[in-house]
């Protein structure tokens, strides 16, 4: 056997999978009439699916109190929306000193020692206390996509090296076990050599980026927007729509070299893009392709400016700095010949698909569009753009394929902003979290706040945000508090073993756009390899857990000698 493929069969744990597998057809489940070798089997105090930062924190969690953890991703790469999805941390304005929990704040604080560590700052950018290597105007830590895998690779191998973590990547969960209200066991697929491995555990976590296991495992949930009537809810529409979730998008990162030509194949979808109006009920400001766009919050069309070189576009937001992962300025000159940024625009959100409960094939398809569509924007602006001196087009715009760590330049997955999502046994609604239906249930006009969930297992923050979606709507953008997690909704109404630990917990669709940034993901994650650990150590259900008063208090003391805060302070 060649060194290369032998070592693509080991997986990171350690275990030799070499048992062949046909890919199934469409619809998770595997064949029957196929003549299939019987697969391994690994065992762990807990199963993971799904290597984001909610799969990652959940791992952590559950390792450092001693269990044994079976990680799986779909991708090369861990890391979700921060590495494999390309987007910067979406934060909110107080992450520096509170509203994190401890190994979050640990990881960013890594992520800033790598840089110090490794690239040649100068002398002013290592020494800066909060360092922001790409000074992005999204986001107080805008950095590279191997630099999350690097850091997160780094936390986990201390785990590897014991043989109580093992990370299968490539692996896609595609059929399970289960018996009554219980899951025994997952079955993943090596995507790349088509082989597969049994995962058993007593517990089990879906941390993949659509919910894959729910329907799976026969876990009840919900998709898209309920109506107003299900929810009460003063942004939900009058009408359920399953099928109505925010968009997608496919993120790359671009440089620039005045004077040259990376102009790239015109894209075979181009003219369709060029010329696209998204079609919805409250109507887009134009073309999608242009620097103009909607206003999130008022609808109105709000221009937008665009400078490679990072020069000021006068009172409209440069899209350059928006999400700049490398500012040139922050590194020894010559270090880099430009700023490198990230390309996550609202000119290439796809609204023309639905990714959630795709088969393979649609999936696929709609995923090679938004592919089409961000090569489409890119060309654009190479080629068409309006530059400052009346000239039209970047053609010195580079895509860096290596920032992304693909052939084709785009990211690995779609930056997915929406999922599957339990039925919780609580479910978060606009009504506890949103500032202005909460104003109007307190009757206060100033200092009102969040619902208080007593079985708060975390908190975080981030304003409503729901992108356009694939049933019509322009943006859903409003204000909301700064909020609790509750463990009621981490918790499915029926199953007893399966938990939540991405974007899938019981939120609507509402609420799910302030429940779905990084680090929210992460405290989701965390708090269920903290209950996980608890659970087993009390040996009771995690249910029983919010049931029981006293166990209750337990788990939160737990959970604030683990660094993890409960409450918001003034």
């Amino acid at each position: 056997m060649k060194r290369r493929n032998f070592i693509g069969s080991v997986t990171l744990g350690g275990s030799l999978l070499s048992a062949p597998f046909e890919k199934p057809e469409a619809g998770n489940a595997v064949s029957g009439k196929q003549n299939i070798a019987k697969p391994a089997t690994l065992t762990a105090d807990l199963v993971i699916a799904g290597g984001g930062l909610g799969g990652c924190a959940a791992a952590l969690a559950a390792l450092r109190n001693g269990l044994s953890v079976i990680l799986t991703e779909e991708t090369d790469w861990i890391g979700g929306q921060i590495s494999q999805q390309g987007v910067p941390p979406d934060e909110h304005q107080w992450i520096e000193t509170h509203g994190a929990t401890k190994a979050y704040r640990q990881f960013r604080t890594a992520v800033r020692e790598y840089y110090q560590k490794n690239y040649p700052l100068t002398a002013e950018a290592k020494s800066r206390k909060n360092l922001n290597p790409g000074d992005g105007s999204v986001s107080k830590l805008c950095h590279e996509p191997r630099v999350a895998v690097a850091v997160l690779t780094d936390m986990l191998n201390p785990y590897l090296s014991t043989g109580k973590l093992t990370l299968l990547l490539e692996h896609k969960i595609v059929s399970a076990d289960v018996k009554g209200n219980k899951v025994q066991s997952l079955n993943a697929l090596n995507r790349r050599h088509k082989t597969q491995v049994t995962l058993t555990a007593p517990y089990f976590a879906d941390a993949t980026e659509l919910g894959d296991l729910l329907p799976m495992t026969g876990t009840e949930y919900v998709t898209g927007a309920e109506s107003k009537a299900q929810t009460g809810e003063f942004h939900a529409p009058e009408k359920a729509d399953p099928e109505n979730v925010q968009a997608f998008t496919v993120c790359y990162a671009i440089d620039y070299r005045p004077g040259e030509n990376h102009v790239i194949e015109k894209p075979r979808e181009y003219d369709f893009w060029k010329n696209y109006v998204p079609k919805m009920a409250k109507p887009w400001s134009g073309r999608l392709l242009d620097l103009s766009y909607s206003n999130p919050k008022t609808l109105e069309p709000k221009q937008l400016g665009f400078h490679p070189e990072g020069i000021p576009t006068g009172n409209n937001l440069n899209l350059w700095l928006y999400r700049r992962i490398i500012n040139k300025a922050n590194f020894a000159p010559g270090t880099y010949a430009g700023d490198i940024t990230i390309v996550n625009w609202p000119q290439n959100d796809y609204t023309l698909g639905n990714l959630i409960g795709a088969s393979e094939k649609d999936f696929d398809k709609h995923f090679e569009r938004g592919k089409q569509l961000s090569l489409s924007l890119l060309y654009w602006l190479q080629t068409e753009a309006p530059r400052p001196d009346g000239g039209k087009g970047w053609p010195g715009i580079r895509l860096r394929k290596d920032v992304m760590g693909t052939e084709d330049g785009l990211a690995k997955y779609p930056y997915v902003r929406e999922s599957r999502r339990i039925k919780a046994l609580f479910t978060i609604k606009e009504e506890h979290v949103g500032a202005d239906q909460r104003a109007s249930i307190t009757g206060q006009s100033a200092g009102v706040q969040a619902a208080k969930f007593e079985d708060s297992v975390g908190i975080g923050y981030y304003h409503i945000d729901l992108h356009p979606s694939t049933g019509g709507d322009n943006y859903i953008d409003f204000g909301s508090l700064p909020f609790q997690i509750p463990l009621g909704a981490l918790l499915p109404v029926r199953m007893e073993n399966i938990l939540p630990a991405n974007k899938n917990i019981g939120t609507t669709h509402i609420t799910n756009g302030c429940y779905r940034l990084h680090p929210v993901e992460w405290s989701i994650g965390e708090a269920v390899g903290l209950l996980v650990k608890y659970s087993s150590t009390k040996n009771v259900l995690p249910r029983v857990v919010r049931e029981d008063e006293g166990l209750l208090a337990g788990f939160q003391g737990f959970v604030r000698e683990e660094g993890i805060e409960l409450e918001w302070s003034n």
